[in-house]
């Protein structure tokens, strides 16, 4: 038999309570969660079933798969409907008011449960979850520290990897096959249905300009229409960018981070985008405390771009990401988001990913990517390879 709760009692406990003073805010009195991401915030590990978090008190761990799991709080069913006799044999009173995951619980499961539980109100407990998840405990936090060494190792090994002749695909293999071997689980979480990805994106030369359907900073092509995004399977060229943006998810939590390579001399006007990159990741560092609203960081990113006549090419040329950072953790797109209308207010313990990238056409994209820990006193980088253009060739 093996324990269900991974986490240690405090944790699990800190993380349960941070929820539930946002469901006494609402006046909700019991949530019921069944997605991966949040059944691992609130559990350590992923499992079939759903958990139910009460307003009060510990939580009920509803598994169906896989069996043989066992510790205090875990009943076993084989369908919704034999929830509420659990909710009864742990003590727990049926809500009054019910809180689900309504902005990614499948319709029918949601209609499922109403008929189940016959709530007199009902709530979206995502927002709720979403905003606990953006503060990261201090375990949570060494998780990511720890993600960041390994990303950085991959990338420090990313030039031997290259070959003369090889393409964006032979390239992007390669360095999936290395950060496999140093430990990446490979699993790219998204909170969502409108953006797909696999392992990350290399984009090169003038495939960096091509438009993508997915709410990414970055575009390409991809290899095929049912996943249009990222390496298109083109040749590397000289005079132009290897823009490397993989994820570094080692332990359940991902760092993210960008970094551009190059093969042959590049144009002034792609050494100065850089630059400016690199640039506003310094001012983030400093100004990135909490208290400070998401927006004015957006606005100061975009406004060191325009000083130095970057604008038309700054977060894509042909296509224009909205955003310039986002939260981060058990999945890549969290809160904060630093974005022009982002009503987020950073807090310490927020996990952020600061891409402020350019798309120079027929070059290719470059600017970096760090994953920063908001501290009170500023910013601390978790990825921490070279940020300078290393050429591969």
């Amino acid at each position: 038999m093996e324990t269900l709760m991974l986490l240690s009692a405090e944790e699990a406990a800190l993380r349960r309570e941070k929820v539930q003073r946002l469901m006494r805010d609402r006046g909700i009195d019991g949530i019921l969660v069944n997605d991966n991401a949040n059944l691992f915030y609130f559990t350590g590990r992923v499992y079939a079933g759903f958990a139910y978090i009460p307003a009060e008190g510990s939580g009920l761990w509803l598994v169906r798969r896989p069996v043989e799991l066992e510790g205090d709080g875990v009943a076993y069913i084989h369908r919704p409907e034999d929830i509420p006799s659990r909710l009864a044999e742990a003590g727990i009173a049926m809500p009054r008011k019910l809180g689900l995951e309504a902005d990614i619980m499948p319709y029918t499961t949601v209609c499922r449960l109403m008929e189940v539980f016959k709530p007199a109100e009902t709530d979206n407990c995502t927002p709720l979850i979403r905003m606990a998840r953006s503060v990261k405990t201090p375990f949570e936090a060494e998780l990511m520290r720890q993600s960041g060494i390994k990303h950085e190792q991959v990338y420090r090994k990313v030039p031997g990897l290259y070959r003369t002749g090889m393409t964006d695909h032979e390239l992007q293999v390669e360095i999936e096959r290395l950060s496999r071997l140093e430990g990446c689980l490979g699993v790219f979480r998204i909170s969502g249905q409108s953006m797909e990805l696999f392992m990350g994106n290399i984009l090169c030369g003038k495939n960096a300009d091509v438009p993508t359907p997915y709410d990414f900073a970055m575009g390409g092509r991809g290899l095929d229409p049912s996943l249009p995004v990222g390496a298109s399977g083109d040749e590397i060229r000289r005079g132009t960018t290897v823009m490397v943006d993989l994820n570094g998810d080692f332990t359940g939590y991902m760092t993210d981070m960008t970094r551009v390579f190059s093969v042959g001399d590049l144009p002034q006007l792609a050494l100065d985008a850089h630059q400016c990159s690199i640039d506003i990741c310094r001012m983030f560092e400093k100004q990135a405390l909490p208290g400070v609203e998401a927006k004015e960081l957006y606005h100061a990113a975009a406004d060191m771009a325009e000083e130095r006549g970057l604008s038309r090419y700054f977060m894509g040329h042909r296509q224009h990401a909205g955003f310039v950072g986002h939260g981060l953790g058990i999945e890549i797109n969290e809160w904060p988001v630093i974005a022009p209308r982002s009503r987020d207010v950073l807090a310490a313990g927020n996990m952020i990913a600061l891409e402020p990238k350019f798309v120079i056409p027929e070059v290719g994209a470059v600017g970096i990517e760090n994953t920063y820990h908001i501290t009170p006193d500023g910013a601390v980088a978790l990825t921490g390879a070279p940020e300078e253009i290393v050429a591969l060739l």
